[in-house]
């Protein structure tokens, strides 16, 4: 449980500063060689720790606190209705189909992979969209092209 807490936590941390950094650099500012090679390597980092190390502390912590196994019957189904526990592994019937606590696990486990997928396009996306103006917010300009300064 606490080594996957904590690798959250260091995922959410990590996104954090991402975000804040990423609002307090100004837009067209140029990039050196060495923040291009820093935010390389962070952004590297924090997808290693989403896609690696989060889903695999899940695992282990279904698997070895939870006692999620393919043994364990989480429910059953079948033409005789719906049974939980103890009662589903000895079901009968025509069509019984039985979901075990390990097929749950690995459902939360897709799940996580889902949500990061997602978050990520998201960042990508407001990344994209930084330091854009409003679609409302439209400067006044002159004939010339010039931006008024007083209202007319």
């Amino acid at each position: 449980m606490a080594a996957f807490v904590t690798s959250m936590l260091i995922l959410i941390v990590g996104v954090g500063a991402c975000l804040y950094f990423g609002h307090r650099r100004p837009l067209g500012t140029p990039l050196t060689w060495g923040e291009a090679f820093v935010g390389a390597t962070w952004g590297f980092a924090m997808m290693v720790v989403a896609y690696g190390v989060v889903p695999h502390q899940w695992l282990e912590f279904a698997d070895n606190e939870l006692l999620w196994r393919p043994d364990r019957v989480l429910m059953g189904f079948s033409a005789d209705g719906l049974k939980f526990g103890e009662e589903a592994a000895n079901l009968v019937g025509r069509g019984r189909v039985l979901v075990s606590y390990q097929t749950m696990r690995d459902i939360v486990a897709t799940l996580l992979y889902v949500v990061f997928l997602a978050g990520q396009m998201y960042m990508w996306a407001a990344w994209q969209r930084r330091g854009r103006a409003q679609a409302g917010a439209v400067e006044r300009t002159s004939r010339f092209g010039r931006p008024l300064v007083r209202k007319a």
